[in-house]
This record gives C-alpha cells, sequence and structure tokens, in this order.
C-alpha cells in the first residue's frame, strides 16, 4: 500500500480525503452512470466508480434499506482476487468459512434407506490460486462495497426506495445525456414522487425480474420450466458427521441435499431439492413452509439426525438456466452503427442453479468487466467503441455458465420414476459420475478458466511461446516476487488494484540491455503507449503502470541505472517510487520464471488489463507493437 506521496496523511490510508465531494440527498436531474440495482453487480459496478470525482455516477435500490442476511454466499478464488484489488480480501478471510474438502454421500448399498459417505475430495486444486475458495454472506460483501463507496472521494451511497418506471434512448446520437428514464421514489406520506433523470450510460444491475432488461427489449431464453429449491440458514443439533464439510448427499426417494457451512463455526445452510416433496413446480412450491424443508433435510439425512434450533433465514425460489442474446441495447444489425448506451448485468442477462456457488461471483466479474471500459470511455482515453466488447465477453462466459450448470445440474438431481404402486418416486443418480465431474471442472468453480476470445484488447497469440503461464485472455495469475527496494516478498499479481488502470509487466530475459532498452523507449519515446496515454499534469502511470522483474539477485540491481518508466519521479514533490522493480524470488521453487514458464532467455511483456485479464505478450523489442496495440483502442492525451 502506498501513501503521503503529496503530503503526510494521518488518516487511514484507504479513506480518500481529497476533492471530495458534496453528499445530497436528492436524486440528480442529470448524471454519467446510472446504476439501477444495489445488489453485487450493481455495488461492484459502483465502487469503481465511486473513486472518479469527474464521472457522476447515481446508484439506485427498490429495497428499503441494506441487504442484512439471506441470498448468495459462495466466494471463489478468481472473484478473492478481484476483491484484493478492492482491497478488502483479508477481510474476507478473516470472516469467512474456508471450503477446503467436499465430501460425497449417496444411499448405503445395503440399506438404501440411509445414505454413507463415498469420497471426500480436495475442493481447491492447489496452486491454482493464492486465494481459498470461501463462504461469507452477500450482506456482508455489500457491505465492503459500502465502504468503499463511503470512503472514496464521491461519498457515494444507494438511493433505496427508488425504482425504474420508464427508460427511453435517443438513437440520434447528438444528445450528450442520450437516455431519459422516470423514476419513482417512495416517500413517508405515501405519495410517491416521479422524478426525471438525464443519462449518458444506464447498467441494469436489478435481477432476474430486471425492468431494464425489459425496456430494452432483451428476452431471457432458455429452459421454460423452472426448478425449485428450497434453502434455510440454520442453527442446528445433529450427529451428521461432515457438517462442517461442504456436502452434496444423495438419497434414494428424498431427494438431494447440498450443505454449505457457513461462516462463525455454527450456522450451516441448507440447499433441498423439492421434486421429492412433490412441489416442484413454481405455483406449487408457493406453498410450501419451512417445516417441510426441514423434514425433508431429515429424512435425507437418514440414519442421522437433525434438531433445528433456530432458523436464520429460509426461502424458496425457482430457478431455469436462461441467457439473453446481447448483453447491451445495441441489436445485431446495429453493431459497428451504433454504440451502447444501455447495458444489464448479472441476474438481469443470465440465470442458473445454485449448485455450482457461480451466481455471484459471474455477476460481480460483469460489473468489474464493464466498470473500467465505462470510466476509460468517459474520460477520453478510449472510443465508445471500446464499450462493445462488454456483451461479446461476457455473454460468451454467461453461456458457458448455463453449459456447465444444464450438465451439472443434470448429474446432481435426482431421477423422476414411479414405484410399483403407480406412484411418484424419484432416484438418486450416478454418483461416482457427479464426483468425477466436480474434480474435473474444479478449475472453472474456482472461476479461473475463463479465457477471453481475440478482440480489439485481446490480441491474437502470435508471441504466446515466451510464456506458456501467462495465456492471452486469461486472468493474471499471481506469483511470489522479491520488492528490491526493501526485499519484501509479495504476490505480484497483488499490485494490481481496482484503479482502472493497464499495467505492462516486464520479465527481463538475460539480456539486461534489452530491458532497459524498452523502459528507455516507455520512458521517452513520443510513440511510447505511456507517454502517449498520460494524463496532462499527472504521473507518468496514470493510465499504464509498467513494472520490472529480473532474474538476477536482488543485490546486482542499480537503481541509477533504471529508465524513468521503472524508477518514475511522481507527485507534487517528485518523490521516487521504489516499488515498481522485482526479482524472482527462488526459495522454495517460487521462481516466477518456472512458475509461469517465462522465455528466461528472451525474456517477454505482459500486458494486463484494468480487469486483471491478459490482453497481449510480447517480445521485449517490440516496442512498434506494444504502441499499435493500444492505439487500436486508446486515444492519446490532449
Amino acid at each position: 500500500m502506498q501513501f503521503h506521496l503529496n503530503g503526510f496523511e494521518s488518516v487511514e490510508p484507504q479513506k480518500d480525503l481529497t476533492n471530495r465531494c458534496s453528499v445530497t440527498e436528492e436524486l440528480p436531474s442529470e448524471v454519467d452512470v446510472l446504476i439501477v440495482g444495489a445488489g453485487p453487480a450493481g455495488l461492484t459496478l459502483a465502487a469503481q466508480l465511486a473513486s472518479c470525482s469527474d464521472i457522476k455516477t447515481c446508484i439506485i435500490e427498490v429495497a428499503h434499506e441494506r441487504l442484512s442476511m439471506g441470498r448468495a454466499d459462495g466466494i471463489a478464488c478468481r472473484t478473492m482476487e478481484m476483491f484484493n484489488a478492492f482491497g478488502f480480501a483479508e477481510k474476507v478471510m478473516r470472516e469467512a468459512y474456508w471450503v477446503n474438502e467436499v465430501a460425497f454421500w449417496s444411499p448405503d448399498d445395503i440399506n438404501s434407506k440411509e445414505i454413507k459417505r463415498n469420497q471426500k475430495v480436495i475442493d481447491t486444486e492447489i496452486g491454482l490460486s493464492e486465494f481459498p475458495h470461501v463462504i461469507l454472506s452477500q450482506a456482508r460483501i455489500h457491505d465492503f462495497f459500502l465502504e468503499i463507496m463511503e470512503h472514496s472521494t464521491t461519498q457515494m451511497a444507494p438511493f433505496y426506495d427508488v425504482s425504474l418506471k420508464e427508460l427511453k434512448v435517443n438513437d440520434l446520437g447528438s444528445d450528450k445525456y442520450p437516455v431519459t428514464v422516470k423514476l419513482q421514489k417512495a416517500v413517508s406520506n405515501n405519495e410517491d414522487i416521479i422524478q426525471t433523470m438525464r443519462c449518458r450510460y444506464v447498467v441494469g444491475c436489478d435481477g432476474a425480474h430486471s425492468t431494464v432488461r425489459k425496456k430494452i427489449n432483451r428476452k431471457l431464453d432458455g429452459d421454460s420450466h423452472n426448478k425449485a429449491w428450497g434453502v434455510m440458514d440454520i442453527l442446528a443439533v445433529t450427529n451428521f458427521p461432515d457438517i462442517r464439510l461442504k456436502s452434496i448427499i444423495r438419497s434414494t426417494d428424498d431427494g438431494n441435499l447440498l450443505i454449505i457451512p457457513r461462516e462463525g463455526g455454527y450456522m450451516v445452510r441448507f440447499y433441498i431439492e423439492l421434486d421429492a416433496l412433490q412441489f416442484a413446480s413454481s405455483n406449487q412450491s408457493k406453498k410450501i413452509e419451512v417445516d417441510d424443508l426441514i423434514e425433508a433435510a431429515k429424512r435425507i439425512l437418514n440414519p442421522y439426525t437433525l434438531d433445528v434450533r433456530e432458523i436464520g433465514w429460509w426461502s424458496v425460489y425457482n430457478i431455469g438456466q436462461r441467457l439473453c442474446q446481447r448483453f447491451d441495447d445495441v441489436d445485431e444489425e446495429d453493431l459497428g452503427k451504433k454504440f451502447p448506451h444501455v447495458f444489464i448485468v448479472g441476474d438481469a442477462c443470465h440465470t442458473h442453479s445454485p449448485k455450482a456457488g457461480q451466481g455471484m461471483n459471474v455477476s460481480m466479474s460483469d460489473s468489474f468487466n464493464l466498470g473500467w471500459k465505462l470510466i476509460t470511455v468517459l474520460r477520453g482515453q478510449a472510443a465508445p467503441h471500446l464499450l462493445q466488447t462488454y456483451s461479446t465477453e461476457r455473454q460468451a462466459v454467461a453461456k458457458e455458465l448455463i453449459d456447465f450448470d444444464r450438465e451439472f445440474s443434470q448429474l446432481f438431481n435426482t431421477k423422476k420414476s414411479t414405484n410399483n404402486n403407480g406412484l411418484p418416486t424419484v432416484k438418486a443418480g450416478n454418483p461416482e459420475k457427479l464426483q468425477s465431474y466436480f474434480v474435473k471442472h474444479a478449475r472453472y468453480t474456482a472461476g479461473v478458466e475463463i479465457q477471453y476470445t481475440p478482440s480489439m484488447i485481446s490480441a491474437v497469440p502470435k508471441h504466446q511461446k515466451l510464456t506458456e503461464g501467462y495465456l492471452i485472455g486469461t486472468r493474471f495469475h499471481s506469483a511470489p516476487v522479491i520488492r528490491i527496494a526493501d526485499t519484501k516478498r509479495i504476490q505480484l499479481g497483488h499490485i494490481i488494484k481496482a484503479d482502472f488502470r493497464w499495467r505492462i509487466f516486464v520479465f527481463s530475459g538475460r539480456e539486461i540491455q534489452k530491458t532497459i532498452a524498452l523502459g528507455e523507449f516507455l520512458s521517452a519515446s513520443a510513440t511510447s503507449p505511456v507517454v502517449r496515454m498520460a494524463q496532462p499534469n499527472m504521473d507518468i502511470d496514470s493510465v499504464i503502470d509498467t513494472r520490472v522483474v529480473f532474474q538476477e539477485e536482488k543485490d546486482t540491481c542499480l537503481f541509477e541505472q533504471m529508465p524513468q518508466v521503472f524508477f518514475p519521479n511522481k507527485g507534487v514533490y517528485g518523490l521516487r517510487d521504489y516499488e515498481k522493480i522485482f526479482c524472482s524470488d527462488n526459495t522454495h521453487g517460487h521462481d516466477i520464471f518456472d512458475l509461469r514458464k517465462i522465455n528466461r532467455g528472451h525474456g517477454c511483456m505482459v500486458i494486463v488489463r484494468p480487469d486483471q485479464y491478459i490482453a497481449n505478450v510480447l517480445p521485449l523489442d517490440a516496442t512498434s507493437d506494444v504502441s499499435d496495440f493500444f492505439a487500436g483502442f486508446m486515444l492519446p492525451n490532449e
């Protein structure tokens, strides 16, 4: 963490008290970005925009107040990496339940009315991420994002009790605020206020019943039959041995149960399939009571006992696997002629079951993908073409998720049939297939399997042979390095903050002079993207942050030989930034060149997007290529 750059600061480092905006309790009449919905997706986007005092953002939420309990709870490794960029991953790890193993249970071979444990497997493959897969209430995730917003320069906070009623887009392209919305604000005297707001962009983070989606004529296509599930957070006494492990339990006749231990050491969440309760349809499931869920759980857990002492929260919901064809307001035939002004995110554009624990994770990743693109375009650093990549990239990810969820659900779900008396019953499927599928797709459920296809911000891999561990289109997989100035061992990926900056990681080859030459080009050349994109009267790394990693021992690096881009003067006092130069950590097999299979002879440049995904891999002497890559979508400073 770096601070004191422009003078001594006595406040908490993560609080931004500089150039703070005045806080208003009134809805503004004009905004750059309107966010509809203050769930995980909406707050992820708001937390990014909150640090931009030059971008006017408003977030509205139909609920009366912040979420206090219930809903999603699974946080994948990749999401933890994103949380680290926001600065609260350690807080999550302190509070959360860590998912280390998964237990699989199925009907006993001798007595099929009872269950037995088949196998325990490691939840997350060692080395996939430096962060664990954890469980923590969605409400706490909201709190962490709200805290970021409160401490930001804009002091942003959601407007509660506000709903979207109308949305119209002016397609002429001449209006600075092309989107006009009408909002309804509930007030204490029961007389709602209708207010008109003009917006440059609107983002619908308003869930599966999204009003924004309907206003732009997008439809969730997919399964017409919803799968009904019950969920409850409980405090209970039981002799079931794996109550503190994530457990997948399949019974012969009573359906399936997914057990998710919760944070705090005592609470546990049960997901219960409702087919066996004959409440499978949407209308029927409305009749179910929490006692029905408890009794179903008891039957599935036989021969083990369950004594529920308190119910913290429970619900019944119907989930279908559905997907929008586009995640913005531009139709296929208008691509290239029009640019998007309205976007949909998360459950507003894709829905799926909770079994793989991906819903909240993918929704927040949607917003993390969109946020930096909006900021870049609004600041005039890129043309609006950049915004088209949001729908292209994230719709493909959502489709993969739907396909995965459909196959996983088929393996997980019980099979409907009839017994000898002609009465409906259910049967457990093949447990070995489910276990095998879970292990095989562990990278996917950890969130690290995504690979974006080539586009203006994800290059065609011409030089991928320079590093097999940093594949273009995948997330930047962190590894340990040593910061030379203070010999501190750190994770290289942890320097990527949610600050909408690009990164160029320079991995030095054996010829140090090539690294120095690249640094000199990036520091001073008129065609250097670092120079061309840097904002006027701001530091050299204001848009593109460059870091260098040497193979040599830390004592061989001389700071006075380093080009400005590796050792810049910054801030009002021209202070030196000592935290951009690293060397590999050669202890205990942690060498980043070995871990990420980087060519030691030639080295390489790895260009990383603000959302932590790799955009390009280039040789150290490819100065024209690095300039051309950024020129393909970024605009030079004025």
